[in-house]
């Protein structure tokens, strides 16, 4: 942890030494982040000696992650499987990028491209677990578990194997088909992966992980309440926004927009402090992206909270959406999502389950390219998003892809075929 200060709560602001292996902050029980000594990477690394970009993986932003690549030490404790570095795919011909005179771009987390990087379980899920089974395993942590609407599980067991871990995932029993047959193909082949299923949502998963598996010492890994590890492996989605094409000589800069599918939230929380960070080095200014927080109009405590002016969330009963990963009733973390949003002049925007499926459809039909339901919600939101003028003539506008179509497969081919 070559660069790493300490912890720090996101809402009190109350720091803990970078050696405490803990949860929650223990005066408000908010999620913790990492400090990284942005000055001290600045002096003792000058003209981005800290950045490995022939890396492709997000660990080429070296000395600015929680283990530094460039460090003897932090690199024996890296698990990697390639994650991160991946494209943005223009998609000029969008009926509403040509009418509007904006372009769009699609951040594509599910599938894999020539000449970039790609997430091996086929979710932006990998990035946070990449580095938490990292950070789990430079802590001589033996035993994880982790809550899920999904994809989080499929990668904390992918992780966790490499690292030699025993693993608990906890998800739905209504999850999709691909995702829980492989981690229950997993956890049939390997003693060290155990699967369990629950009616409900993540939040009776964590409910279960609370009372059977932290009792047995196992660590939890749920979404912000391990310290701050998850948040770091997303930040780098932040990098990748602003990393140019040749980051050593070309200006990084960042998009106007980023729409963003929201169930916990940790990636708009990455971001942010990915955004912080580079303006700390001297990279970007202040000007920020105008965040757009998506969720399913079925499940939707962020965008509540959001159009109601409170602070934080409150716990929303679930719908069922096709975008799975939404289905997230409240979290820890959204107080600090709606605090990013607001500062950023976005907006938390619900959209409804015929706009989901048809851009997912029409992605598919105009572009040949596979997106998840809740990369399809972002482009679902693209219409309210403009006619609230948050989307402007002549903007960069990044839209996320989360996922990989074929995890949501029984749910979504239907919708390609018909």
């Amino acid at each position: 942890m070559s660069y790493v200060s300490k912890l720090c709560c996101t809402y009190c602001a109350t720091t803990y030494p970078k050696t405490d292996l803990m949860n929650l902050c223990p005066k408000d029980g908010r999620p913790l982040e990492i400090i990284i000594d942005v000055a001290k990477v600045k002096e003792e690394l000058p003209e981005f000696s800290w950045y490995r970009p022939q890396l492709k993986s997000m660990w080429r932003f070296g000395s600015l992650l929680a283990l530094d690549i460039n460090n003897e030490q932090d690199r024996r404790n890296i698990v990697s499987l390639g994650e991160g570095y991946t494209p943005e795919i223009p998609l000029h011909q969008h009926p509403l990028a040509k009418k509007h005179h904006f372009n769009l771009f699609l951040k594509d987390e599910g599938q894999p491209h020539k000449n970039f990087g790609s997430n091996p379980t086929g979710s932006f899920k990998d990035r946070g677990m990449s580095m938490a089974i990292s950070m789990a395993k430079q802590f001589g942590v033996k035993k994880v578990v982790v809550p899920t609407q999904g994809n989080a599980g499929d990668s904390l067991a992918e992780y966790a194997m490499k690292a030699n871990m025993e693993s608990v995932v906890i998800m739905p029993d209504d999850t999709p088909m691909p995702i829980l047959g492989r981690v229950s193909a997993l956890a049939k082949m390997h003693d060290n992966v155990t699967i369990e299923l629950v009616k409900g949502t993540i939040k009776e998963a964590g409910q279960l992980m609370k009372e059977k598996y932290v009792p047995q010492g196992y660590f939890n890994m749920a979404t912000f309440q391990e310290p701050g590890w998850r948040i770091d492996g997303k930040k780098t989605l932040g990098l990748e926004l602003a990393e140019p094409n040749d980051g050593l000589n070309q200006a990084w800069s960042l998009p106007d927009v980023v729409l963003y599918p929201t169930g916990g939230g940790t990636g708009i929380l990455g971001m942010w402090k990915a955004f912080d960070e580079l303006q700390a080095l001297g990279l970007i200014g202040d000007k920020r992206p105008r965040v757009i927080s998506v969720q399913s109009e079925k499940t939707a405590p962020v965008v509540n909270a959001f159009d109601s002016n409170q602070d934080d969330s409150t716990i929303v009963e679930a719908g069922e959406t096709i975008a799975t990963g939404l289905n997230v009733p409240g979290g820890v973390g959204h107080f600090k999502v709606l605090d990013i949003i607001r500062k950023s002049r976005g907006a938390a925007l619900a959209v409804d389950e015929n706009s989901i499926k048809e851009n997912l459809k029409s992605i598919y039909h105009n572009y040949g390219i596979w997106i998840c339901p809740e990369g399809a919600a972002t482009l679902a939101a693209i219409e309210p998003a403009i006619e609230r003028g948050l989307i402007q003539s002549g903007d960069k506008v990044v839209a996320f892809n989360t996922g990989s179509f074929e995890k949501y497969l029984p749910n979504v081919r239907k919708l390609l075929f018909v």
